[in-house]
């Protein structure tokens, strides 16, 4: 299965390749127009071998943007909580899964991400049409859903690794394509978006 593929290759990165990546991966998200004029940024704390956010995070928290991270819920949607920096995630591990880190503090709810400017998602992979290859837990399908029902358009941008931006994912129905994919070595759009400032 595709999903496992991924999952192996990144299981084979080591302490200093994720190091690398990870301040290769801030730096060329923060050349981002959409998330250098954002005020609140809808993001997530990466776990294992996912290509790392906390320096993201901490970059968009320094620039005065409000980042919302979220929190899983018992039915696989998410709800949202501000975050104040390292020190205020909590560990969590749902259900014997993996480990996730959480805002410890209060709970926005599950709306709260209709108010972001950017929405930065995690995956496995992204095709040439922006099609993104998820978990397959549902839990940002529910999200990009509840973006639609609210006509609420921010930019989606995904996170990966170079290797990961592939010429096709399967998708399925309910799929929506991002706007852009961020990589270690650089920035991908997938659709003219007269929100960013570089056109």
């Amino acid at each position: 299965m595709l999903r496992r593929e991924f999952l192996s290759v990144r299981s084979r990165l080591t302490a200093d390749d994720l190091r690398e990546t990870a301040t290769a991966l801030a730096k060329r998200a923060l050349e981002l127009p959409e998330l250098a004029q954002a005020s609140t940024v809808a993001a997530y704390v990466s776990v294992g071998s996912e290509p790392g956010t906390l320096a993201l995070l901490d970059a968009l928290r320094a620039r005065g943007a409000h980042v919302l991270l979220p929190a899983l819920l018992p039915d696989n949607d998410l709800d949202w909580g501000a975050y104040a920096g390292e020190g205020s995630l909590a560990r969590i591990r749902p259900g014997g899964k993996m480990a996730l880190f959480e805002p410890a503090g209060d709970r926005l709810g599950p709306d709260a991400v209709t108010a972001a400017d950017v929405v930065l998602l995690p995956g496995l992979a992204v095709d040439a049409r922006g099609m993104r290859l998820g978990r397959g837990g549902g839990s940002y399908d529910r999200v990009l859903a509840r973006l639609e029902r609210a006509g609420a358009h921010p930019a989606l941008v995904v996170l990966l690794y170079d290797s990961e931006v592939v010429e096709r994912v399967p998708e399925e129905a309910h799929d929506r394509p991002v706007d852009a994919v961020v990589t270690p070595s650089g920035v991908r759009r997938f659709r003219g978006d007269a929100r960013a400032a570089d056109r």
